[in-house]
This record gives C-alpha cells, sequence and structure tokens, in this order.
C-alpha cells in the first residue's frame, strides 16, 4: 500500500517545512518518487507530525486503544505488573492501538509506593491491572539487586525503574529505599544495558537518584518553589549530569484536584512542578511529555494533549513541545525507528488541522492516525 499525504505542513521532530509530500509505503515512510499512489491524502491546511510518544503511563485494558485515538503511537508504561503486561505486549503486536515499551515491575522498599495505592484497590480493580491480589516484589538490601533486575529482565522489561518516594509529598510516611539500593538497582541495570528511570519527587530524592547514577528522572520535583534556591542549583546540577526528565505536568494538576483525580497531594504541588519545567529547560536539560496516564486521571491519550499545553506554560516554545513528545523521547528511550518524519522511520504519524507550531491546542483537533502505516478508522 503507497499512501501519499500532498502539501502538508510538516513537523518533523525538530524543525517545519512549511508544505510538503510524504510518502508512506508499507509501514515505512519513503521518499517520494513521483509515482502513483493507491492512496492521496490532502493535506492543505494540515500539519503532519510524528506520532506522540507518552513518555510516562500506566497501562490497563483499553489504554493502548484510547491513547492511539488521540494519536498517541507509544507509550512508554512506568509500572505494570507481569500478568497485565503479557497482555499488553499481545495488543500491541497488532497496528490498532498505540505500540508500548514497559518498565515492568518497578524497584520499591517493602510497603513502599505504590503499595498504599494497591492496597485501597478493589478485587475488580486490580483485575484491571492483570493480576490477582497478593503484592509484588520489593527489595530492601543492595545485595538483592543483581537478582532484582534478573528477574525484571525475565518477564521483559525495556527499562528498570526506581522509586525514591517516602510520601512527602502526598502528605504521608513510607518506607522508603535507602541509597545504597538504589545504588546498586542502578549499578544492575547498567550493567544489563538498560536505562534506569527514577521515580523521584522532592529535591532530596532527586538529589539520591542522581548521587547513584540515573539516567532519567520519571517526575519533575514538586516542592520547591520560585523562592527555593535549592530548586535552581537541582537544575544545574541535572543538566551537569546530563540526566533526563519526564515533565508529568498533567499528572500534578490532576492530583491536585483540578481534574478530579481522587488522589492528593500538598498545596503548590501543580505550580512549583510547572516551575521546576521551567528552570530545568532555561538550564538545558532535556525535557519529555509524559503524563502518568493510569486508570483513574490523567486520561491517557487526551493528557499529552494537556502536558503540551503545560509545558508551553513553563516557557517551552511550541515547536520545543512538540519535539518533546516526539523526537526527545525516541531519543533517549532508544526508539532510533521513530519519533521523526524521515525516509526509512516506521509511519507512525498524525495529520491535525490547523497549525500546532503557532496554536499547541490544534494537536488536539486530529484529522488522521497512522500507526505503522495502517490508517486508522476515525
Amino acid at each position: 500500500m503507497r499512501t501519499v499525504i500532498r502539501g502538508a505542513r510538516v513537523f518533523d521532530g525538530g524543525r517545519t517545512i512549511p508544505r510538503t509530500d510524504v510518502l508512506i509505503e508499507g509501514d515505512r515512510i519513503a521518499e517520494p518518487d513521483g509515482r502513483p499512489a493507491d492512496v492521496e491524502v490532502d493535506g492543505s491546511g494540515k500539519t503532519l507530525l510524528p506520532g506522540l510518544i507518552d513518555a510516562h503511563t500506566h497501562t490497563f485494558d483499553g489504554s493502548l486503544a484510547q491513547a492511539l485515538a488521540y494519536g498517541v503511537t507509544t507509550e512508554l508504561d512506568m509500572f505494570c505488573l507481569p500478568g497485565n503486561l503479557s497482555r499488553q505486549r499481545e495488543l500491541a503486536a497488532g497496528d490498532d492501538v498505540a505500540d508500548l515499551r514497559s518498565a515492568g515491575m518497578l524497584a520499591t522498599a517493602p510497603g513502599g509506593h505504590p503499595s498504599q495505592l494497591m492496597e485501597g484497590f478493589d478485587a475488580s480493580t486490580l483485575e484491571a491491572f492483570g493480576d490477582a491480589v497478593g503484592g509484588f516484589d520489593t527489595i530492601a538490601d543492595p545485595g538483592q539487586a543483581r537478582r532484582f533486575v534478573e528477574a525484571r529482565l525475565a518477564e521483559g522489561i525495556d527499562y528498570l525503574k526506581i522509586v525514591v518516594d517516602d510520601g512527602a509529598v502526598h502528605g504521608a510516611r513510607l518506607p522508603a529505599l535507602t541509597p545504597q539500593v538504589v545504588a546498586a538497582l542502578v549499578e544492575a541495570a547498567h550493567d544489563n544495558g538498560l536505562l534506569a528511570i527514577a521515580h523521584a519527587i522532592t529535591a532530596r530524592e532527586v538529589a539520591v537518584a542522581l548521587d547513584a547514577g540515573v539516567n532519567g528522572l520519571a517526575h519533575v520535583f514538586a516542592d520547591a518553589g520560585p523562592e527555593d534556591p535549592v530548586g535552581y542549583d537541582l537544575a544545574a546540577r541535572i543538566a551537569a549530569q546530563g540526566v533526563f526528565v519526564v515533565t508529568t505536568l498533567a499528572y500534578f494538576e490532576a492530583i491536585t484536584g483540578q481534574t478530579g483525580s481522587a488522589d492528593h497531594a500538598l498545596p503548590g504541588c501543580a505550580e512549583n512542578a510547572v516551575h521546576a519545567a521551567r528552570i530545568l529547560h532555561r538550564a538545558g536539560v532535556p525535557l519529555l511529555a509524559g503524563t502518568d496516564a493510569n486508570p483513574f486521571a490523567p486520561v491517557h491519550g487526551a493528557a499529552v494533549h494537556r502536558e503540551l499545553a503545560l509545558l508551553t506554560e513553563a516557557g517551552l516554545g511550541n515547536e520545543e513541545a512538540l519535539a518533546a513528545a516526539t523526537s526527545v523521547p525516541a531519543r533517549h528511550f532508544r526508539l532510533a525507528d521513530r519519533g521523526r518524519v524521515a525516509p526509512g522511520l516506521r509511519a507512525d504519524l498524525i495529520l491535525v488541522d490547523g497549525d500546532p507550531t503557532r496554536d499547541i491546542a490544534a494537536t488536539a483537533a486530529i484529522a488522521e492516525v497512522w500507526r505503522r502505516g495502517v490508517r486508522q478508522s476515525r
């Protein structure tokens, strides 16, 4: 099947081309060759983008289909129990839902985050995650780190997520991994060729993660406001160490009650998160658009468009925000076959009405979606 999209404005993952043709041949983007196409799509007045990548989700039944409907062609899951992960991977093998990469089972202390959330779920909710009641694997000692990572590799993880969270932002006290355990997990991950991603949402927790040598942070920090010098120092250190940060501004907005979440956070978290994204951007830290979409709030797919708006509020230009949801996560999560509009790459594409390089809200005006070259019904 050959499809040509004619006369569209194209944001290719880094820059905008005012008007051009793009050819899809099979599951790949190809160089236009002038030969007839099976399907022609009029792109005039529209913008073609790489398929969006949500760099922080929690996937359950229905998530990947919902994500694709909103133009999210890849989800990077940050906690998925083994039974659920196996099922979601089977679904993602087709072309009618978003693709999936996953951390599988995260590393946390016994009784640590998110144990308190899982304990609050009833059996029917746990079934949505694909696993029965009974808890999940935890780690308490540095000597267990290699065994823990090897067990996750056997389950097919793509990267390791490490929880450094004592519950402070949520007004709770939770057991947390010691710095020694975090460092041992990072070392074991790196020895096995895995990225190490830390869940850390206070300045102190981020410092522990940076000391351990993580590759990325799954959230911005949310406890340092504009008047607190700690945030500026931390942003400089994150930049100096070459660590990327997944923003999850939509998540912080949700847990402070602005989008109806049942979760709770300390006052000021959402504002502090936007401030953190702003100073991280100014410091030159790579920012990746992620939402922490889950079974409740934020919502899969739709939340990415809110995340893009919040990133522009944090000072990113529109093209920078679009890159944060396309080429930047593809680069940092080693997805070399997507995230850009270029010959030879996967034809994961969205066509939107209007110009999101001028009005970021236009990303939600989706006209067409292709996942691996397959045009989705609208």
